[in-house]
């Protein structure tokens, strides 16, 4: 008769013993998961921000070929404005000299 007791209470802690130990595990692998989980987000967040070093710097080098590229354009535009200018003045010149051989011819 002693024994029943005794079976009936190892019995007991064992049956609490297996979901205590479930808990464990299931906890233990939970942190494992979530560590890993981590470990790969901070590689993609270290991933994103190289990637976004990597536009920065492309949109930084394309801002500047854009600068570069703006301004050649506009000197290029002054020294035609500058060559229509000088070739209005030389026009202008030509019509006042045909005006006076006409006029000397016409005396």
């Amino acid at each position: 008769m002693k024994t029943l007791p005794l079976f009936l209470t190892l019995g007991a802690l064992v049956m609490i013993a297996q979901p205590a130990r479930a808990d464990v595990i299931d906890d233990t692998v939970t942190s494992i998961t979530r560590a890993i989980d981590d470990a790969y987000s901070q590689n993609d967040d270290r991933r994103d921000d190289r990637r976004d070093d990597r536009d920065w710097q492309r949109s930084d080098d394309q801002r500047r070929q854009y600068s570069d590229r703006r301004r050649q354009l506009e000197d290029r535009h002054r020294q035609l404005d500058e060559r229509q200018r000088q070739l209005d003045r030389e026009r202008q010149q030509l019509e006042e000299e045909e005006r006076r051989l006409e006029d000397e011819y016409d005396r």
